[in-house]
């Protein structure tokens, strides 16, 4: 497979949720590294984010991370050194955004990696670790959230985006818990 049918394919892969890897700590940390390495001065924080960063947490087996910019603006001028670093993105779905910017890695065919560019400290920023946090600590909630993601991936295993949208009421409600508690 070429590089070309290899990020077709990535772009295309199926929702498939796993089982929870103990590796994904670690590909966040080498992602992490080469990241601060091929760009020193760029990021004020890079966290690992999603379900991959929730222990025992089973979860699409792509590493979400979250790296923090000074400005929107420092973000826009880091997309195309991004995609000289072996990620891509699509300037019109990043278009659609207000508060962040997108990119993916791929390999083989498979989404390894989404990175997710925002201003450190934003709501946007805060929102995201607040999820995290909130189902690094009520169990509870984190298998419910498992339970809820492996029926949506069934249901649209061929629909990335409804998958996305599926998610949104619950991560609104989990917030909303977090902020009150």
């Amino acid at each position: 497979m070429n590089e070309e049918e290899s990020l077709n394919r990535a772009i295309y892969e199926e929702v498939a949720i796993f089982p929870y890897d103990k590796e994904w700590p670690l590909l966040f940390e080498e992602e992490r590294s080469r990241l601060l390495h091929l760009f020193p001065s760029s990021f004020l924080a890079i966290a690992h984010i999603g379900s991959t960063a929730v222990p025992g947490l089973s979860a699409k087996p792509i590493i979400d991370i979250l790296a923090g910019v000074a400005t929107m603006e420092s973000a826009d001028a880091l997309l195309e050194p991004l995609c000289q670093s072996k990620y891509t993105t699509s300037m019109e779905f990043n278009a659609s955004f207000t508060g962040r910017r997108w990119l993916m890695r791929w390999s083989e065919g498979r989404r390894t990696h989404h990175l997710h560019l925002v201003v450190h400290g934003s709501k946007e920023w805060q929102q995201r670790l607040a999820f995290r946090d909130t189902l690094r600590t009520h169990t509870g909630i984190a298998m419910n959230y498992e339970r809820k993601k492996q029926a949506w991936a069934a249901e649209f295993r061929s629909d990335r985006e409804a998958y996305t949208a599926a998610k949104t009421s619950f991560i609104q409600d989990t917030l909303g818990y977090a902020k009150n508690s």
